[in-house]
């Protein structure tokens, strides 16, 4: 029998029973658009982070305070001042393939403006710290190398201090307090929104590093050292000659530090949402496997239903092959237009789901065209064998079937 005759009968036969072969088919559907649904979803929240990380700049290696060890008292990471701006001057001077370095130290305090306070992050940083962040100012400029050595009172806003001391006004020019010392605003930043933690990043403000230490915090270390690299090729490498560097200006002592890159940043940042994105696709995938089991079901009911039918055909000269590939065809029919059907039931769900509940969801390509290979999978795993029993039943036994 030739298979274009093939794919008429299936089809004839699905049409005798128009409503069993859609609820058949409803399982898949169900099944299909359960897995682009779930899949689109977790795929957004990775996409959202990896937004966020990539937010942060571009080539970032952080090197962190580690841990300390005293006499009796130890502590783990970022428990000791162990980072000085000495680290990253040479970092700067030796280590190659770098292309800018910022010290930082991070802070929170009550600043005064315009007759209001507010309680914000007040950060010293370096001057190539906006290049580092990748963060443009919207008006004004950053501090200078000179500002840095000279330990100027100036400093760079984030647009929610701007809305909070600063409302309807230009800040350029005017001055806020810290700790009762008058900053002068030479820049505001442009809007970053939330970080990969909650915290709102234009909640800030930026002071060169070194006004921060002697001025604001009397401190000698520093929080962190924020280093860009030349190419995303060369992060392995700078990391490795920064953690070299380091450790030799340890001389001899455990290292006190952690040098963490980018990339590992945003594998520990996503690793979450890849979790959710596999629970949720597996939980959905069950939907299928139960609408795989529904088709065999009602292929077996067919089979028996059929007897006589299969008897003749039999008994005129069909081989065996015939009928199994006949009811074989009508089980992946059944679960690939049951695959369609969910495709475009997932993909409408999950622009309702972005649209009334602010999510954010990715619907991949890869997603689609997996979802819809596994349901003729479904068809052909849980058809087989309802085939391979109708095109093994005995012709006279079959013909006298009642």
């Amino acid at each position: 029998m030739r298979f274009t005759s093939v794919i008429r009968v299936a089809l004839r036969a699905l049409r005798r029973n128009t409503m069993r072969s859609m609820l058949t088919a409803l399982g898949i559907i169900i099944g299909v658009g359960a897995v682009i649904t779930m899949v689109s979803i977790g795929n957004g929240a990775k996409a959202q982070v990896e937004a966020q990380v990539a937010s942060l700049g571009q080539n970032i290696i952080s090197v962190f305070p580690g841990s300390f060890s005293s006499g009796g008292m130890r502590g783990g990471y970022g428990s000791a001042p162990t980072l000085t701006p000495e680290d990253a001057d040479a970092i700067m001077a030796e280590v190659e393939d770098v292309d800018a370095v910022s010290p930082e130290v991070r802070d929170r305090n009550q600043v005064l403006a315009n007759g209001l306070n507010w309680n914000t992050n007040v950060n010293g940083e370096g001057p190539d710290y906006a290049m580092i962040r990748n963060w443009r100012l919207v008006s004004g400029a950053m501090f200078t190398d000179q500002d840095v050595k000279s330990l100027s009172k100036v400093c760079v806003i984030g647009k929610t201090v701007v809305d909070q001391l600063f409302p309807n006004e230009d800040p350029i020019g005017q001055s806020l307090r810290i700790r009762n010392l008058p900053f002068r605003i030479i820049g505001v930043l442009d809007v970053k929104g939330f970080s990969l933690f909650g915290s709102d990043q234009d909640d800030v403000v930026i002071i060169p590093y070194t006004s921060h230490m002697r001025r604001v915090s009397r401190r000698t270390s520093i929080s962190m050292i924020q280093i860009q690299a030349s190419g995303p090729e060369k992060l392995d490498k700078v990391k490795q000659d920064i953690e070299d560097l380091l450790t030799q200006r340890r001389k001899g002592r455990e290292p006190d530090f952690t040098v963490r890159t980018q990339e590992e940043i945003a594998a520990a940042a996503t690793q979450t949402s890849k979790t959710m994105t596999l629970l949720l696709g597996a939980i959905a995938g069950v939907s299928l496997v139960v609408g795989g089991i529904g088709i065999m079901n009602i292929m077996l009911v067919s089979v028996t239903e059929r007897t006589r039918e299969i008897g003749i055909r039999l008994a005129i000269g069909a081989h065996g092959r015939d009928v199994l590939t006949q009811f074989l065809i009508e089980a992946i029919l059944l679960s690939s237009f049951g695959g369609i059907i969910g495709v475009t039931l997932g993909i409408g769900a999950s622009e309702l789901v972005s649209y009334y509940n602010g999510w954010p969801v990715l619907v991949s390509t890869s997603s689609v065209v997996i979802a819809v290979a596994f349901s003729a999978a479904v068809g052909v795993f849980f058809g087989f064998y309802p085939a391979r029993k109708a095109a093994q039943l005995d012709p006279i036994d079959a013909l006298r079937y009642e």
